[in-house]
């Protein structure tokens, strides 16, 4: 079971997410996105909460509540959280320490608290399932974008192969019917009739 909570529309189109209990917690883990922002209380037995963020956002972009009074919230983006082999369920730990920020939340804002429990949902989803859908679309994308590339790169290259032979094709005209002014003023052709040969 995961708890999803909708922040009030003036401060942004975000999800907030939870998982019920630690077992939970390790698919949010697995399956986070990287948009993903993860928040727990420091050195206390908490519930991963999880933020996620629109493309191109940064944690420098939001800001903290609380449900109790002088504590240190730890948060770090999703793909900086490690896991590995040996740690208890629910426990993590961190590749960077440098992406690690705390801040310490004096006082509990009741009023946050209260609006965002208004807002929980309970919805049974298949973590890996949407993680791959995101993944599919996202490769999906880049190999579009990679495609468009190849062929504007490949109309360039032949534009500018076509502009080569046109002026070689124009220097060798112009050397086969170049023609002296002793030529014209002697020979029997008109004006007309030498713009004719020469194109």
């Amino acid at each position: 079971m995961v708890f999803y909570f909708k922040v009030r529309p003036e401060a942004g189109d975000y999800t907030i997410f939870m998982g019920l209990d630690k077992f939970e917690n390790e698919d949010l883990i697995k399956y986070g996105f990287p948009e993903d922002i993860w928040f727990h209380v420091d050195k206390m037995s908490s519930a991963h909460v999880y933020l996620r963020l629109n493309k191109g956002q940064t944690m420098d972009d939001i800001s903290e509540g609380n449900k109790t009074n002088n504590i240190d919230v730890v948060y770090t983006p999703w793909y900086n959280l490690k896991k590995t082999p040996s740690m208890d369920v629910g426990q993590v730990g961190f590749h960077n320490s440098k992406l690690v920020r705390t801040v310490k939340v004096e006082k509990r804002i009741n009023e946050i608290v209260n609006r965002l429990n208004k807002t929980k949902v309970e919805r049974k989803p298949d973590l890996k399932a949407e993680r791959e859908a995101v993944s599919a679309a996202e490769k999906a994308e880049r190999k579009v974008q990679l495609r468009d590339k190849k062929r504007r790169e490949e109309m360039e290259r032949l534009e500018k192969e076509k502009q080569a032979e046109i002026r070689s094709y124009k220097n060798l005209m112009v050397q086969e019917k170049m023609t002296s002014n002793k030529q014209v003023a002697s020979g029997s052709k008109t004006l007309e009739e030498l713009e004719d040969d020469f194109m």
